[in-house]
């Protein structure tokens, strides 16, 4: 029997076509040629027939588009604030007005304008973090496991480093931290147990080759039931009575307690006052900001760190430092609830309703129900956000999630059986009718 994948066609034969020739002068030749190959491969890997060539050729045209128009601004109906998948925190207008502003000229990123020699990029940010927290010196890298790798490889190459078996965290996309542990050259001392570790469980582990004591906190699961942990301020006793940093990786970007925010979430200025030596997280959590990986705390660690040549390889670029110091100007002026990401953790249960009421209202059939909303983003692990539902249900909830997906505006939300769910906490108020308009769309391409 002939193999079905002998009968695809060649890459050369699309581009010869009709369609493989305007795909050509729309795209590009070789975005569409690059496209071509991955669907062929794509068929011979599924090796369930030879689709017609346009049907190819229509597969690849469609990878060239999206290719093309780049990234997509989608509506995120999903109730999951930080959307890892979606881009985390949204910027507030601000840093979307100072990124424009200096995205497209020349800067005083590097240089100190008053004597016209070299300076740092990160400076304003760094004073904006200092004075928000109180830390000694800050760093800012290019996201959170950044700044955990340069610091272990600043401090602790080719030393022990303890760390507790129940911190021994998984972050998104398989990244694991024995595995940034191991990148950065230090060693790994496992202490405790995965639901209880004690304080006498660091001081036993402690040796010479101890180069620091990692406390990492568990953003995005929690252990309970019968749990134990040490608190920072008895790690912090063990370190310095052996001489060694504790570094305490909090991950959220909670600068500060907030009303409503669960007391065990910590704060990078709990964190410093309990005796951390260096705290770091990332940016674009709660913080609300751009990605990033902010390092505080001692004056002579950050200096080490700053000093390494890992800091060079995960330094960020201009648009960064400029959005990240319009957020950290919203923080200092006390204006943390215009920043996106809070107005929709804050938003009152009752102004989610109303807001539901009426896109029900305008919808054959649907409802309001009640439901959750999460922080997501490895953020908040287990607190739940009282909100409220729009149910709607379909004649076939995935293909209509389907073409909200790739409608315009792009919408994403949740299926729930032979309903979809939207929920409006994570939806700006001005995009109510847009999100109407696409649900309406969605429903009439699902009754063609």
């Amino acid at each position: 029997m002939t193999d079905a994948r002998r009968r695809l066609p060649s890459v050369d034969a699309l581009l010869r076509s009709a369609p493989g020739k305007k795909a050509a002068e729309r795209f590009g030749r070789g975005p569409i040629k690059q496209a071509i190959r991955t669907v062929l491969d794509e068929a011979r890997s599924r090796g369930d027939g030879a689709p017609e060539p346009d049907l190819l050729m229509a597969r690849a045209a469609g990878l060239a588009a999206r290719a093309a128009f780049g990234l997509t601004p989608v509506i995120n109906a999903t109730g999951v604030v930080l959307h890892t998948n979606l881009g985390r925190a949204p910027l507030p207008r601000q840093a979307v007005r100072e990124v424009t502003r200096i995205a497209g000229s020349y800067s005083d990123l590097e240089v100190d304008r008053e004597t016209g020699k070299r300076g740092k990029r990160t400076a304003r940010a760094e004073f904006l973090l200092r004075a928000l927290t109180g830390a000694d010196d800050a760093l800012v890298a290019n996201n959170n496991a950044a700044a955990l790798l340069l610091t272990l490889a600043a401090l602790a190459r080719r030393k022990d480093v303890l760390v507790s078996r129940g911190e021994l965290i998984e972050i998104g996309g398989e990244f694991r931290l024995p595995e940034i542990m191991a990148a950065s050259g230090a060693r790994l001392v496992e202490v405790g147990t995965t639901n209880r570790t004690r304080i006498s469980d660091y001081r036993k582990a402690m040796s010479v080759k101890v180069g620091l004591i990692l406390k990492v906190h568990p953003s995005n699961y929690r252990v309970v039931g019968f749990a134990e942990v040490p608190d920072v301020a008895s790690l912090a006793a063990v370190a310095s009575k052996a001489g060694v940093p504790l570094v305490y990786d909090t991950g959220s970007g909670l600068l500060s307690p907030a009303r409503g925010v669960p007391a065990e979430e910590p704060s990078a200025i709990e964190a410093l006052a309990q005796g951390a030596d260096l705290v770091c997280f990332s940016g674009d959590k709660l913080l609300g900001g751009p990605q990033a990986g902010i390092i505080l705390g001692r004056s002579d660690l950050v200096s080490a760190l700053r000093a390494h040549p890992i800091a060079r390889a995960v330094r960020v670029d201009k648009m960064t430092v400029a959005a990240l110091e319009a957020v950290l100007r919203l923080h200092a002026e006390g204006r943390r609830s215009e920043l996106p990401a809070w107005r929709s953790l804050t938003a009152p249960p009752a102004e989610v309703r109303r807001r539901s009421a009426a896109l029900a209202g305008a919808l054959d059939r649907a409802k309001v129900v009640r439901g959750e909303s999460v922080a997501g983003g490895g953020s908040l692990p287990g607190w739940a956000i009282p909100t409220s539902l729009v149910r709607l249900p379909v004649a076939s909830a995935e293909a209509v999630a389907a073409h909200l997906r790739i409608g315009n505006p792009s919408v994403f939300c949740r299926v729930d059986g032979d309903a979809l769910l939207f929920d409006l906490r994570t939806v700006a108020p001005e995009e109510d009718e847009r999100l109407l308009r696409a649900i309406g769309y969605a429903l009439s391409q699902e009754r063609r």
